[in-house]
């Protein structure tokens, strides 16, 4: 048994501290106030900062200069190890638009190459697929030539390549077939998310009652607010079956407008990177989904018209902006653990709790991360303290 003891834990949505967690077999067996686990001294001792659950980013279309959806073995078993050097202990790969039978090669070829992924790295929950059916007026980076609109055939096409593979799929729900589509993928367990869209707040709604529960990137690439029409943003704010992902770097989008989402849609913002390839690189030139993007001195990743294209961001860099901004440690901390993993299925991910899965983070009092166990095991940092069996 491994006993940890933080100064402050995030656990039930709120902060508490001091407090332990004693891990066993991989899952959390106990969690007690105090600084020791029944009377046993913790085995590792941090003193400063706080200890999370591990985050959970729905949106990583790759890292550490590999592209995931073209990427090999091998590349993606560095992504898997290094993610947690950002807090990150489960994800969702994300593939961006390409043609139907492309996309469909891809999650075969990630289904098998899935089985040979290291147990210390983060967990995959499966594939977003962002595309290809999206609205041209709001494409951002997507390839124009390889939108489309989704029928019957080529959503088939995308869920038997590699059955229980996707998990996630962003889509516009104005377009042709779209709510069908939003009907079949909710019904085949497919978190369904409306994203790259042109769509009214009716249209919108229109999809939440199809079985659509997510919005892609609040406020960057859809019809945003107006007074008279609300669009995809507006929709997105006041429907409570709607949970949002915000890229809080910033630069997609503004302090006072991240807060202002977390103000107005309290428990239904999750924060996302939608990192590409380029994050956690220098500036220079990349390949985000075919194309060329220029990653600038600041870390954003542009395309050659200067649109953005993607993020540099990390999760935990994320979560500390939005605090900065001033939405509390608990409300940031939940954004990007409990309410991405309950999104996806797993709500034995992103808690601290008996019987969840023993993936941690310990944050530096800055909220970068110092330490992360994945499966209880140290997959990232140095911990003080001496560990006994």
């Amino acid at each position: 048994m491994l006993v940890i003891s933080a100064p402050r834990l995030y656990t039930d949505d709120t902060l508490v501290g001091p407090a332990v967690v004693a891990v066993s077999g991989g899952v959390i067996v106990g969690v007690e106030l105090g600084r020791t686990y029944g009377g046993r001294p913790a085995d590792v001792v941090l003193e400063s900062g706080l200890l999370a659950p591990g985050l959970v980013d729905l949106q990583v279309n790759g890292c550490f200069g590999v592209d995931l959806v073209a990427a090999g073995a091998g590349e993606w078993a560095a992504v898997c190890r290094r993610l947690p050097e950002t807090g990150v202990t489960a994800f969702l790969p994300t593939f961006i638009t390409a043609p139907v039978e492309r996309l469909a090669a891809a999650l075969r070829r990630t289904a098998a190459l899935l089985q040979g992924l290291p147990s210390d790295g983060a967990r995959v929950l499966g594939v977003h697929v962002e595309g290809p059916f999206l609205s041209p007026r709001r494409r951002g980076a997507h390839n124009p030539d390889w939108l489309r609109d989704p029928t019957p055939a080529a959503v088939e096409t995308l869920l038997t390549a590699a059955p229980g593979l996707l998990r996630l799929h962003t889509l516009a729900p104005e377009l042709p077939g779209a709510l069908d589509a939003v009907r079949r993928l909710a019904a085949a367990g497919v978190l369904v998310s409306v994203g790259h869209s042109n769509a009214t707040a009716a249209q919108v709604k229109a999809a939440a009652d199809a079985g659509a529960r997510m919005v892609t990137h609040l406020f960057n690439a859809q019809r945003p607010l107006h007074h008279r029409e609300p669009g995809v943003v507006g929709q997105a704010l006041v429907d409570p079956r709607l949970t949002s992902g915000l890229i809080a770097d910033l630069r997609h989008v503004l302090g006072p407008v991240c807060r202002l989402a977390f103000q107005a849609a309290p428990g239904r913002v999750v924060l996302v990177t939608d990192a590409v390839g380029a994050a956690g690189m220098p500036p220079g030139r990349y390949v985000l989904g075919g194309q060329e993007v220029t990653v600038d001195p600041g870390g954003l990743p542009l395309r050659s018209d200067g649109a953005i294209a993607g993020s540099g961001l990390r999760l935990d860099d994320a979560v500390a902006n939005v605090v900065a901004e001033g939405v509390d440690v608990a409300t940031a901390l939940g954004a990007a653990t409990r309410l991405p993993a309950e999104l996806v299925g797993r709500r034995d991910l992103g808690r601290i709790a008996v019987g969840a899965v023993a993936d941690l983070v310990w944050l530096a009092d800055d909220l970068r991360t110092r330490a992360t166990w994945v499966g209880g095991e140290l997959a990232y940092g140095i911990v003080p303290g001496t560990v006994r069996a």
